[in-house]
């Protein structure tokens, strides 16, 4: 993917809508082959990842998470760093773990790791940029291309956060590390965090860390938790966002008291996920859409249950998306 130069764009582009198919599952759960998509199933221009927090309460292996995530019909998987330093850690090789990956037919859509990049503890920050080296190191052997890149050192409501300059100097410093081993950071929006939680705030940070491998990662329930307006979208360039979380949320709790546990599959809440993901789509995005999730309702149920409705109702909402008439 080549990175436009110009960040923010108050542009948008026309984008064709594609023929969506459909596909009949089954969530027993036993079929030793793919029982997901197919060729017909694909609705371009976007892909379909898991991540793989919407089944951490099963406590599957990182080989496990794969195979269901491969069964389930997805394109790509974005797994947790501290799942693939347990298979390390237990004698595993990234060689191994990669070709598992590629002979199920995924691909690493992005992968989430908590290097603490931002501290104001220089000492801190620089064990901090190890990880992330690290991190994006084992992410480059398994093939993957992106890493996401939360605010932390900057993530707490309690404590004082650098200014939003100081925050886009020490976001480039992680990009230049990630352009080493060729793994895009995505500076990560989080709903919670005092400095990152508007959308405004993130594309200023990546515009003036001012680096060729500077994205951003936007997650619907976030953008709801950090009370912005879904409109602020427009704002940022397209071609910059190339991995988005889908999910929903309720409309209770209310939005000042929602947490993560509260996130529910794409359709059954109240975000206007159909209007959202049409104008992305028309404003240019050909990224993964990668179900993020943390419900421990659904982590009581079998995984692979799971991610077939995960996928299932993501596809909805994008093929909602594209009969849906902006007017």
């Amino acid at each position: 993917m080549t990175p436009r130069r110009q960040f923010l764009s108050a542009a948008t582009f026309a984008a064709g809508a594609a023929a969506i198919g459909t596909s009949s599952r089954s969530v027993l759960g036993n079929e030793p082959a793919t029982i997901g998509a197919t060729e017909s199933d694909s609705v371009a221009p976007v892909k379909f990842a898991l991540n793989t927090s919407t089944i951490r309460g099963q406590k599957l292996s990182i080989t496990q998470q794969i195979e269901v995530t491969s069964k389930a019909g997805y394109d790509g998987i974005e797994p947790w760093l501290r799942d693939i330093d347990r298979y390390v850690d237990e004698g595993g090789q990234l060689s191994d773990l990669r070709k598992r990956i590629e002979d199920a037919g995924l691909f690493v859509a992005s992968a989430i790791g908590f290097a603490n990049w931002i501290d104001d503890d220089e000492s801190v920050r620089a064990s901090g940029l190890e990880t992330a080296r690290r991190d994006m190191g084992r992410i480059a052997e398994l093939g993957g291309q992106l890493i996401a890149a939360p605010p932390i050192g900057a993530h707490k409501s309690d404590s004082a956060s650098p200014p939003l300059d100081t925050i886009a100097a020490r976001y480039r410093e992680l990009c230049k590390c990630g352009q080493a081993v060729g793994v895009r950071p995505q500076l990560e929006l989080w709903g919670l965090s005092p400095t990152l939680h508007k959308l405004g705030e993130l594309a200023y940070v990546a515009a003036e860390a001012a680096h060729p491998f500077a994205c951003v990662l936007p997650d619907f329930y976030h953008i709801y938790k950090g009370g912005n307006d879904f409109a602020s979208l427009a704002m940022i360039e397209a071609s910059r966002m190339f991995c988005f979380h889908i999910n929903d949320y309720p409309a209770m709790p209310p939005q000042p008291k929602i947490g993560d546990r509260d996130r529910i599959f794409p359709g059954d809440g109240i975000c206007p996920l159909p209007q959202v993901i049409r104008s992305l789509v028309d404003a240019g995005f050909k990224g993964t859409f990668s179900l993020e999730l943390f419900n421990p309702e659904y982590w009581k149920r079998a995984a692979l249950e799971v991610g077939l409705e995960g996928l299932e109702k993501s596809r909805t909402v994008v093929r909602q998306a594209m009969e849906f008439d902006l007017g």
